[in-house]
């Protein structure tokens, strides 16, 4: 079977910086084991699959490792792939997921999502992850990952990770959120996952599903400029809804071609689930 493949880097208005994210566009739903098999060999942090199904957009997101609920520069790069080389109709869209309706808009140069909300509470630091850390966060709380607060955008800059303690921690599909107040912006942030082939996740939208309402109750904003600290670099313009979080960014493409994989279905199946 031959399908098209578009590698897009998310949040970020230049090519080599924010997230790379490959986009696989399906005629239907191949076996899970396939689905992670092409992440693997894409080699990068998340690759997404999509379906257009009776003019539903379903799409999942995996990891060289695994499958992921959520995936905020994954979800960006494929609504750039809709709007920018696939002739989407019209400047908003919605994408079913595991996750619940995930609504992308794109205004000007910006693709903004609306994400879920996931506040984190206060938690206590698991001994192994403080073991494991650099320096030891001011304060510690939890949704899906933990979120380690700490003084300053240095001490987010120059942590450091012992990887032989650090892939000792169970979080199923969660990570480590590290973040601080930014000295250009509102606040910085990066992020880690035990147990990963890719340590550290250049720009994670998912993770500013609790970045931004701790934020906005710390800062009393509603409308923060983040920026995630990896090697490549990351803006995200955010804005703190009721029952909401909207995630913004740009997105670039790096190439688009073809792969080749093995069919053993060979035709459409319509009841596979969506």
């Amino acid at each position: 079977m031959e399908l098209p493949i578009f590698q897009i880097d998310a949040f970020t208005d230049r090519v080599f910086g924010g997230n790379p994210a490959c986009v696989v566009p399906l005629p239907y739903w191949l076996p899970d084991s396939d689905l992670l098999q092409i992440a693997k060999e894409n080699a990068v942090p998340e690759t997404a699959f999509l379906i257009n199904s009776n003019n539903k957009l379903h799409i999942r997101w995996f990891t060289p490792d695994l499958e992921m609920d959520l995936c905020g520069h994954a979800t960006l790069a494929t609504a750039h792939m809709l709007m920018h080389h696939d002739n989407f109709p019209d400047n908003r869209l919605q994408f079913e997921s595991q996750s619940g309706p995930l609504h992308v808009e794109k205004i000007e140069e910006t693709y903004f999502l609306k994400l879920p909300l996931r506040p984190p509470v206060p938690e206590p630091l698991p001994k192994i992850l403080e073991e494991a850390l650099s320096l030891k966060p001011k304060a510690v709380l939890k949704s899906r990952d933990y979120v380690l607060v700490y003084e300053s955008e240095s001490d987010v800059r120059e942590i450091t990770i012992d990887r032989l303690k650090f892939d000792r921690i169970n979080l199923n599909t969660g990570g480590v959120i590290i973040t601080a107040p930014g000295t250009s912006c509102d606040f910085v942030s990066r992020f880690f996952t035990p147990q990963s082939t890719i340590l550290e996740d250049p720009v994670t939208g998912s993770a500013h599903c609790s970045l931004i309402p701790y934020w906005a109750e710390q800062l009393n904003k509603s409308s923060l400029l983040a920026q995630q600290l990896s090697e490549r670099m990351g803006t995200l313009y955010c804005q703190m809804g009721s029952d909401h979080v909207i995630v913004g960014g740009k997105a670039c493409t790096y190439s688009i071609g073809r792969i080749w994989v093995q069919d053993n279905w060979g035709h459409f199946l319509p009841n596979l689930p969506l």
